[in-house]
């Protein structure tokens, strides 16, 4: 048996169960039971029973049947259950649920984890992705704190640029991010590209930003309300509309009314 510290460590975490994105992994019979952790309160009897190699397929769509270009979304289907028989069979879904999960996971536990932040990442950058290190740091910061949003993605962000801390695991899930994704470059491209377009003289009552919140709040939450999810030339992608009220953030706190009103 090849010796894998990583998966060793990974499993060591497991007690009587461990919760990996929205898989919950539950010791049976000697190997593991998974399922969606959804699918708590429902009989075992009531969930389809898939095997390994349903995996790859059962991550590609949402069950609304959108394309699902991040595995770490929390879309991920449910209705279903997986028995594995070993440890090397529980990698195996993982690496399918969660591709490089445990990997990530491990490299995060050593003082010097493999982290490359965004200034780094972007100065590599050629083509049409060098606009992206154009960004200032409180751009990155309204960015990342719009891409990387939980209604979005469930990793829990190391990468960092002045302004913005590291995610917790209590925030996201144990599954780490150690450097900027191919979606958040595009999306930081993208605000690079709205942030060159003309400004707008626009006056708002404290009235208009509350509304104006409030809309783009429950726009941002609408993952499955049509379009391709990294579609960011689209006015209505909700990442779009998490960005925007990133901006309106220090507006929005001036207008919110105080507890004595």
């Amino acid at each position: 048996m090849v010796h894998n510290p990583a998966l060793q460590a990974f499993v060591a975490q497991i007690r009587d169960e461990l919760l990996v994105g929205q898989v919950l992994i539950e010791r049976k019979d000697g190997g593991y039971e998974m399922q969606h952790i959804e699918d708590g309160d429902r009989s075992g009897f009531s969930l389809r029973t898939v095997k390994l190699a349903d995996l790859r397929a059962l991550t590609q769509r949402s069950k609304e049947g959108a394309f699902r270009p991040l595995k770490s979304a929390p879309s991920l289907q449910n209705g279903w259950r997986l028995k594995v028989r070993d440890d090397t069979e529980l990698e195996i879904a993982l690496n399918h649920l969660y591709p490089g999960a445990i990997s990530d996971w491990f490299a995060a536990q050593s003082s010097t984890a493999p982290v490359t932040h965004y200034r780094t990442f972007t100065n590599r950058q050629t083509g049409i992705y060098r606009i992206a290190k154009l960004l200032t740091d409180e751009q990155v910061c309204n960015v990342a704190r719009a891409c990387c949003h939980r209604t979005f993605c469930l990793k829990r962000r190391l990468w960092t640029v002045k302004g913005i801390g590291p995610e917790s695991a209590g925030e996201k899930s144990l599954i780490p991010c150690l450097e900027p994704c191919a979606i958040l470059l595009e999306f930081a491209r993208n605000a690079m590209r709205l942030e060159q377009e003309e400004k707008l003289p626009l006056e708002l009552q404290s009235g208009d930003v509350a509304t104006l919140t409030a809309a783009l709040a429950a726009a941002s939450s609408q993952t499955n309300a049509g379009g391709r999810e990294a579609d960011f030339n689209l006015p209505e992608n909700p990442r779009r509309a998490r960005l925007l009220l990133e901006k309106l953030r220090p507006v929005s706190e001036l207008v919110k009314p105080s507890k004595d009103e």
